[in-house]
């Protein structure tokens, strides 16, 4: 998030709407002249998203904790976790929450909140039962197994000190934050994630430090005489941090001898991921208002940043931009993972294009893949196959952090529609928001995206958490006329939930990698089963699994539409 610049005007995009009955020249003509102004009719879009929030019984409510003095914290709650907490087999929903700043007082205060999916769109809560309704200021979240027992486990990145539930195995947790040493003092949290750094077969944990900011350090900002929330370069950035998992449920901080303390940056959204397939897992980190991090990994947990050289600290014109979430995935189906980085207003979210060899570049112009987002400010995002057509399209969460921003800027607004890409599978995005279901009619101000199949249809699903209000969950009825499958790793010698693997898939002519992935998108956590769409394809010839740590699986010949487990 950075200062307000100089008003952009653009031509406002006008949405498709319901006609009544007309007389068939009369549609002609309107379809017509919308097809001009829109690019549609022509190209229907393939997905249909549909807002089914209130059949859910889920009652949260988010709380930013806002009180009238405007904290920079509040603009940044927060994420959210999609996972299988109880191993039915179903994917449950864990929304992170604010607390109250002061003055305000809440009492019961607000908490973080676990809805366990009962399946047919029904969840309920156990946050009480399964004892995870951590009450301190929730910023950013990750999953993972770190004890290898077979379960995952939770750790939370708040403002204040943070928290790691590790799961029983019984559908409870128990926090052993203070045994495990991660509290991690009293920061502003962002990102994290499990990874395991040094191909031992165990989770360490990379945690992200936004800004040096304390309630003592709160200033008053205004624009065009309003108030208004300041940027993080007021507060100025901090080293983020990195724990070695120890392997008896305690973890060592080794932030200076690992090389991460070397920089000091404003952490938000992050990703682990092998971005120069050597085997194995490096750090990305968007930083906001200031060059992106990259964290390149020696193999035995030492780092060096080299975001500049890489070209993911920056974007095409080299400018560091406001950068929110980053998500990963490959896009044009090259064998390589690319990078997708959301921004703040009058940026352009960043779509980068893996070149090989470590290097990137900034391919947002000539796909299409900031359509819509100028005027916005983005953060969680996806880069997800919703048609399962075999190539990964792009959901985007949009949404103001200045409330009263429609006071200085008619260019934008606090409450936004989010945003649907379809990859056409041509390098080119086009902008189906407007016709792909009453899902992205909804207009609130999101911050979070999740991505997981839901309710075991063979679809991706989304869930939304949208600052000061409800949630947002959108079931996947895109038209099934493609195939796909979903993989669930198992290590043995590396790490139980193969977190850092590289998956590389075959069937016939198509092509298709994606690692697995602990905290990813803007703060949040979600997509550990790999879902693949195939096209047309009935039959997989050949899927091979590079497990983080050395070694391969193959497995040949393998049906289409269903759920399968490999295992190490």
């Amino acid at each position: 998030m950075i200062a307000e610049t100089a008003l952009v005007h653009s031509p406002i995009r006008k949405r498709n709407r319901r006609w009544r009955t007309r007389p068939l020249h009369w549609v002609a003509s309107v379809g017509l002249l919308f097809a001009t102004l829109m690019g549609a009719g022509d190209h229907p879009s393939p997905f249909l998203l549909r807002d089914v929030t209130r059949q859910t019984g889920i009652p949260f409510m988010h709380t930013d904790g806002s009180s009238g003095k405007r904290y920079i914290v509040e603009t940044v709650c927060c994420g959210l976790a999609t996972f299988d907490y109880d191993g039915d087999g179903d994917i449950d929903i864990y929304f992170l929450n604010g607390a109250p700043l002061p003055p305000l007082k809440i009492d019961p205060p607000p908490r973080n909140a676990l809805y366990r999916n009962d399946g047919g769109w029904k969840f309920t809560d156990v946050t009480q039962a399964a004892g995870v309704g951590d009450a301190g200021y929730g910023l950013g979240v990750c999953v993972g197994d770190y004890d290898n027992d077979g379960d995952p486990d939770i750790y939370l990145n708040n403002c204040g000190p943070n928290v790691l539930y590790r799961n029983n195995g019984d559908g409870t947790f128990i926090d052993v934050t203070q045994s495990a040493g991660v509290a991690n003092g009293h920061q502003v949290g962002a990102g994290a994630c499990f990874l395991d750094i040094d191909k031992d077969g165990d989770l360490d944990l990379y945690v992200g430090n936004y800004i040096d900011f304390t309630l003592a350090k709160h200033q008053n900002r205004f624009v065009n005489g309003h108030p208004a929330y300041a940027g993080p370069m007021i507060y100025g950035p901090v080293p983020d941090t990195l724990y070695r998992n120890n392997g008896n449920g305690t973890f060592t901080d080794i932030s200076r001898e690992s090389g991460i303390a070397a920089h000091a940056g404003t952490a938000m959204g992050m990703v682990c991921a092998d971005y120069d397939d050597d085997g194995d897992t490096d750090i990305i980190v968007g930083n906001d208002a200031m060059a992106n991090f990259v964290w390149k990994n020696d193999g035995a947990g030492h780092f060096e940043e080299v975001g500049l050289f890489s070209g993911l600290a920056y974007d095409l014109n080299g400018i560091g931009l406001g950068t929110m979430g980053v998500e990963c995935g490959d896009y044009n189906n090259d064998g390589r993972l690319d990078f997708y980085m959301t921004s703040y207003q009058k940026q352009w979210a960043i779509l980068y294009r893996n070149l090989g060899k470590g290097f990137f570049e900034d391919a947002t112009r000539v796909t299409g893949a900031g359509t819509g987002t100028f005027n916005h400010v983005t953060w969680g995002a996806g880069l997800v196959d919703f048609d399962n057509d075999g190539d990964r399209d792009l959901y985007i969460a949009c949404g103001h952090l200045q409330d009263n921003v429609d006071l200085w800027d008619d260019t934008t607004s606090y409450e936004a529609h989010n945003l649907l890409l379809e990859n056409t599978g041509e390098g080119k995005c086009t902008d189906v928001s407007a016709d792909s279901g009453d899902g992205l009619a909804v207009k609130l101000s999101s911050r979070g995206a999740a991505f997981d199949d839901l309710d075991h249809d063979g679809d991706i699903d989304v869930v939304v958490l949208n600052s000061r209000r409800e949630p947002t969950l959108l079931r996947n009825d895109s038209p099934r006329h493609n195939h796909w499958i979903t993989l669930r790793l198992r290590g043995s010698r590396s790490n139980r939930d193969g977190i850092g693997a590289r998956i590389k898939l075959i069937a016939g002519n198509l092509t298709l990698v994606d690692e697995v992935h602990s905290g990813r998108g803007y703060q949040s956590h979600y997509g550990m089963n790999p879902h693949f769409g195939l096209g047309q394809h009935t039959r997989i010839d050949r899927i091979e699994v590079r497990w983080i740590g050395g070694g391969t699986t193959v497995v040949k010949d393998l049906d289409v539409d269903r759920h399968l487990t490999i295992s190490e």
